[in-house]
């Protein structure tokens, strides 16, 4: 296999979720298929849209992992040491930055084609804000319409949108209202109370 055809593969694999719930499950809507991610999640959901745009029709990345070389310089040895494993990169940013690079948002959003809302926090103490406000600098520099929103140190931190509080429960309605002005739902959640009612059955 030469190294395109092992790049497209790569690339492939990432759409595999997707692919599986539209080949198997007739109550998926193959022309409205959302993804939303969150931290290493949402930089997954974000390389996805961008090599896969026509396989979405609106995404959401909430504290997206988004710049991989800048995200070297301020973590800690032990992380960096994931990174440079041989099950992973296999070598350092120092050693190879373009690979870092290469699999780094930032670097892609000339890509993106679809409706995107982008999330991130003040005090995460995992992604730094500062990475996510290099992407929205990014996407704003390559003239792509999008949405975002930086909470200024919203309580919960990294995870603020995902714990079981008024405001994460506000925040995650005015997500899943972004995501459906895009998905039309049959029966889309209006008021915090449908939200609850959903996840609290």
């Amino acid at each position: 296999m030469n190294k395109s055809t092992t790049a497209a593969s790569r690339s492939r694999t990432t759409t595999a979720a997707r692919d599986h719930m539209v080949e198997n499950y007739d109550i998926v809507d193959a022309d409205r298929v959302g993804v939303m991610g969150w931290s290493h999640g949402g930089l997954i959901a974000l390389m996805d849209i961008f090599e896969h745009p026509n396989d979405y029709k609106v995404a959401f990345a909430g504290v997206p992992v988004s710049d991989l070389v800048q995200r070297m310089g301020y973590y800690t040895d032990e992380y960096r040491a994931m990174f440079s494993a041989p099950y992973h990169i296999g070598k350092t940013a120092n050693e190879d930055v373009q690979e870092y690079r290469r699999r780094s948002p930032v670097n892609h959003v000339q890509k993106l084609q679809i409706p995107l809302l982008v999330h991130t926090n003040t005090n995460d103490d995992d992604v730094n804000v500062l990475e996510v406000e290099h992407l929205i600098e990014a996407l704003k520099a390559a003239g792509k319409k999008f949405e975002y929103e930086i909470f200024k140190d919203i309580p919960g931190g990294h995870s603020f949108d995902r714990i079981d509080t008024k405001k994460a429960k506000e925040i995650r309605l005015k997500i899943y209202k972004f995501l459906a002005g895009y998905l039309k739902p049959p029966r889309p959640f209006d008021s915090l109370s449908d939200l609850e009612k959903a996840g609290y059955k």
